[in-house]
């Protein structure tokens, strides 16, 4: 897949009757995200500012980030969908996961000392995306928005070391049937309830689960006529 150029980073906003309503769009919308809990409004201009705030737009099948390269700054959608995923020397791809908007990725790597990409994120359809150096919170002159950011930022990565530790659950299993029970047990629980959406088309969904689409489809068709479960499409009724 040829890499789309990526526009420029666009600011914000910056001075002015139409940075301040820029900035007090984008608060808005941000106030209630989890990275951003306890930040009192007031806090937002400096935080923004101290965390290098900037949109892009990327088009469907753009690369956001691509494996190799050094990541420096967070990225959070705004808008669209995004697939983080990882591909071999033969170009076979794996779908580690989906992220809608109000999601991070990237922070991992930004805030570690390991700066390289293992993997590429795409855009699965058109999308904005706001980035954030989050090495410019240390620049913050009050240490309690910075603390408030610090303590969010762990919590969101304890909340995806948990979705992660729940794929690698599912992958370990040995057969398609137990990593579909695996997989769709797990999205019952997180749902609370049997009937679900899960994120995935089918063959996005064998990518996630590293088989074959239609030794997928035969085993759910085997699950379906066993009175397992229902589905159509990606709604799922286990029974």
């Amino acid at each position: 897949m040829a890499l789309t150029l990526r526009p420029p980073l666009g600011p914000v906003g910056s001075g002015g009757a139409r940075g301040e309503d820029a900035t007090e769009g984008l608060r808005s919308l941000l106030t209630g995200h989890p990275l951003f809990e306890g930040v009192e409004g007031a806090d937002f201009p400096a935080l923004l500012d101290c965390l290098g705030a900037g949109k892009r737009d990327f088009s469907k099948g753009a690369f956001i980030f691509t494996a190799g390269e050094d990541v420096l700054r967070v990225g959070l959608v705004l808008s669209g969908g995004v697939a983080v995923i990882k591909e071999d020397a033969w170009g076979n791809r794996t779908i580690l996961a989906r992220l809608e908007p109000g999601e991070l990725f990237g922070e991992a790597f930004s805030c570690s000392t390991q700066k390289s990409l293992t993997v590429s994120v795409v855009a699965e359809e058109p999308c904005r995306i706001l980035f954030l150096d989050f090495r410019g919170a240390l620049a913050l002159p009050d240490r309690s928005a910075l603390r408030k950011l610090v303590r969010n930022m762990l919590r969101i990565l304890a909340d995806k070391n948990v979705m992660l530790t729940q794929r690698i659950e599912a992958l370990a299993r040995r057969t398609i049937r137990e990593k579909l029970s695996a997989y769709l047990s797990d999205q019952a629980r997180r749902a609370g309830r049997n009937a679900f959406d899960v994120p995935f088309d089918r063959q996005a969904l064998a990518d996630y689960l590293c088989v074959d689409r239609s030794a997928l489809s035969r085993e759910l068709g085997r699950m379906r006529d066993e009175g397992l479960l229902t589905y159509r499409k990606n709604r799922f009724t286990l029974h």
